[in-house]
This record gives structure tokens, sequence and C-alpha cells, in this order.
């Protein structure tokens, strides 16, 4: 996210974007750790259900990115970003439904 943030900056003078995007993009890692150092299941539940918005989110920007032609889906490295968010979605959102299935257990 923060390479992508720079070369948007840097080389497409795109900026407002850009900010959410690296905002949202690192707000999904930021979540994760702090879900695995979290007090009880329920914290852990809340901070990955709130990772898993903050990818939902970084999908948004990254299409609104492609809609406005500054980043080009033909483009293998926009391809590739664009499979990465939707797996990391399916794997968040697949947490979120095990660990709170296994929390009613």
């Amino acid at each position: 996210m923060v390479k992508l943030y720079r070369y948007l900056c840097d080389d497409k003078k795109e900026y407002v974007l850009s900010k959410q995007l690296l905002r949202s993009g690192t707000s999904i890692g930021a979540n994760i750790n702090e879900a695995q150092a979290g007090q009880s299941k329920n914290d852990f539940i809340a901070k990955m259900s709130i990772a898993s918005k903050e990818a939902r989110e970084t999908q948004y920007w990254i299409d609104l990115l492609i809609a406005t032609e500054c980043l080009n889906i033909k483009d293998t490295h926009v391809q590739s970003l664009k499979e990465d968010i939707d797996e990391l979605i399916k794997l968040l959102t697949s947490i979120v439904k095990s660990s709170r299935l296994n929390d009613k257990c």
C-alpha cells in the first residue's frame, strides 16, 4: 500500500484517493495485529471485523482508481492487487464467521 501510494503521488499526481487507499490499506494489517493480541474472543472478533471492513474499503478505492484511470486494469500489478484484496476479503470474512460460530459453541 505504501509503495502504491508513493507511485500514485509521484507518477500520477493523485493525492486524494491515494491517501484514502493508504489509510484503509494500512489499517487492515494494524487491526489484524491488534486482533492477535486481543484480550478476549470478542475483542479478537471485533478487530478482525474492522480489518474485514477496511479491506472492503480498500477494494472500493482500488476500483475507483481503476475507474478514474489512475490505475490500469491491464497492468499485471493491478490485476495482482485486485486478486490479493479479493482473497484477503474472503479470508477475513471466513475468520470472522468461523470465530463467531466457535464462540457460540
